[in-house]
């Protein structure tokens, strides 16, 4: 996969950051490209201590005319949205001017999944003259390749949960629900919701403690896998190192995503932690999924 081409006549790019590491991540790589980037950190999602390594400017969710006022000046042209963001409350925005006339837009794209919500919030910046990308597209080394990541391999008995995995996430993700399952002896555990991904293990760890799990420590898979028709741009499925943490306090043997369609937070310190916990970590062939 090749990252969109860079020219100095392109100008900064815009990057709209939620929480977690994976923003950083993207930044990092676009700095390295030799790209100049301006931050957007949103108040209430984006890490402070992070942001701080980089030219930024903090939004509230709603501030759609200092947003454009901003990134007009400095030159920006190509927005990427990434980060971590608990599903807002209409309520919770702070509107100016430029919000309150799409208002009625915003509204009605609640009234479906997360996915209809940021397809249609990106048809609202692209008619503001930016071009939306996806993270994979300007930081295309964070993408994860297929095969193996680390020392590790999947059993054929993981293979088997992966298959499974594979095959659930492909029949609900018309649904706009998740990107992970976690599935265990070929029985699924559990089902990403609103919750996000580590919550989600955080339940199968309680699960385990409870006995509510039968199969043996050490055994499962976290699958993940993008939704049917997805919008690349938004939202792409993600692990990190945290990741992994989560994937051993849950019990699990690895993880399996869809090379190509994944991206990782700090790949080196993600394979680190996968081969010191011994657990796997597989991309998988896209036609797989």
């Amino acid at each position: 996969m090749s990252a969109v081409p860079a020219s100095r006549n392109e100008g900064p790019l815009a990057l709209i950051c939620g929480g977690g590491s994976m923003p950083m991540a993207v930044a990092d790589s676009v700095r390295a490209s030799g790209r100049e980037l301006l931050l957007f950190p949103l108040r209430g999602a984006a890490d402070p201590a992070v942001v701080e390594r980089y030219p930024h400017h903090w939004l509230y969710l709603g501030q759609s005319s200092k947003f454009l006022r901003l990134a007009r000046a400095a030159g920006c042209r190509d927005v990427v949205f990434i980060g971590s963001m608990v599903r807002p409350s209409p309520w919770q925005f702070r509107l100016d001017l430029t919000t309150l006339r799409v208002l009625p837009r915003v509204l009605a794209a609640y009234r479906g999944g997360d996915d209809h919500l940021l397809s249609n919030i990106a048809r609202l910046f692209e008619q503001f003259g930016f071009r939306l990308l996806g993270a994979h597209e300007v930081a295309p080394e964070i993408v994860v390749p297929q095969g193996n990541l680390g020392r590790s391999r999947p059993s054929e008995s993981d293979h088997a949960d992966i298959a499974l995995g594979l095959d659930y996430l492909r029949a609900s993700g018309p649904f706009d629900v998740g990107q992970a399952v976690v599935v265990a002896g070929k029985h699924v555990l559990a089902v990403e919701a609103a919750e996000g991904t580590d919550q989600m293990l955080v339940r199968v760890a309680d699960m385990r403690a409870n006995g509510r799990i039968h199969s043996a420590a050490g055994s499962g898979v976290l699958v993940k896998a993008p939704k049917a028709n997805q919008d690349r741009r938004f939202d792409l499925p993600s692990i990190g190192p945290q990741t992994v943490e989560n994937v051993v306090r849950a019990g699990l043997a690895g993880i399996a995503v869809v090379a190509g369609s994944t991206i990782m937070a700090e790949p080196a310190a993600l394979t680190k932690a996968a081969d010191r916990a011994n657990i796997f970590v597989i991309g998988m062939p896209a036609e797989r999924a």
